[in-house]
């Protein structure tokens, strides 16, 4: 189901939280809207979901305007960013969750199963669900989101707060969980990776603003400010009267590209390579050491060259 915003904007406490003119969300896509921690990216998820109301203009999915009745928050499913749940087990949460939409008993049985099959739970559906680990805990969250198989599902943080290792389990996981539970997907998250591995499209919001919006290799490719350059990975640097975003591994010790000094504060040993770890101005750079590179003494100006680049408005 397509989504769209108009004119939309949230104020709380007096302060403007949201201002956003105009944003579509592809239908059939996944969508991370990416950013810092309160740049308003949970409070423009639950607009979506109908959980709180705009000051001004609206959302919708489809062509219906999100209101937050019944009927518009029938066609959303949401994993808040914590899960909670009722007493009792996995499987009765899930199948209240159906149950709460309309879902017939017997469809109810085969569809909580097959998302908990699919979300690695189906030895857990008869355990405590408050009992659950964190990271068993968050797959019960989405597990009872996607098994609603609503025409949007909103995901807030949906990685935040677990173990590494689950952590890794899920990235790799969700997107195929996704493509057969979800038709379109709007997460939002404040880590590049989850945005990148996750979405097809990025929404970058930055203080209540959409900073750039598209597929992800376009907003990657043209950062359209120094904000969002940094946010995506980007060590913006200046060059006479333009800056230059160089992202990570584009910079080495001399070699052909845009020269720049670069004062060594120290050499970082990872194990099976070096880091030279300086500054160009007032910016913290990293540059991986080849192999046969002189290795630099702290305190010590060497050249440095931006192997690629893209050039970042102001």
């Amino acid at each position: 189901m397509h989504v769209s915003v108009e004119g939309l904007r949230f104020a709380r406490g007096g302060r403007l939280v949201l201002d956003i003119p105009s944003l579509q969300f592809v239908e059939g896509s996944t969508t991370a809207v990416f950013g810092p921690n309160g740049s308003g990216k949970t409070t423009l998820l639950r607009l979506i979901g109908g959980l709180e109301r705009p000051t001004a203009g609206l959302v919708r999915i489809g062509d219906l305007p999100v209101n937050g009745d019944s009927a518009s928050r029938q066609q959303v499913a949401f994993a808040f960013q914590e899960a909670v749940f009722v007493r009792g087990s996995v499987r009765r949460n899930l199948d209240l969750a159906l149950k709460l939409r309309d879902v017939p008993a017997a469809q109810r049985t085969w569809r909580l199963t097959e998302a908990a099959r699919e979300c690695g739970l189906e030895l857990l559906l008869d355990r405590a669900a408050r009992q659950l680990s964190v990271g068993e805990a968050q797959r019960a969250n989405l597990a009872r989101a996607l098994s609603l198989r609503a025409p949007v599902t909103l995901l807030d943080e949906p990685l935040s707060g677990i173990d590494r290792l689950t952590r890794v389990q899920l990235l790799d996981d969700l997107p195929r969980m996704l493509g057969t539970f979800a038709a379109t997907t709007i997460l939002v998250t404040h880590d590049r990776q989850e945005a990148f591995r996750l979405a097809d499209h990025l929404v970058v919001l930055v203080d209540g603003r959409v900073h750039a919006a598209g597929p992800k290799a376009e907003v990657y490719a043209r950062p359209p400010d120094q904000a969002t350059a940094e946010l995506l990975g980007y060590t913006v640097v200046h060059k006479e009267d333009c800056a230059l975003g160089v992202p990570p591994g584009g910079w080495t010790i001399g070699g052909e590209g845009e020269s720049f000094a670069l004062a060594v504060e120290r050499v970082v040993d990872m194990g099976n390579h070096l880091h030279v770890v300086g500054r160009i101005g007032r910016v913290r750079v990293d540059v991986r050491l080849r192999r046969g590179d002189t290795i630099p003494a702290r305190g010590e100006w060497v050249t440095v060259a931006a192997t690629s680049y893209v050039p970042v408005g102001r």
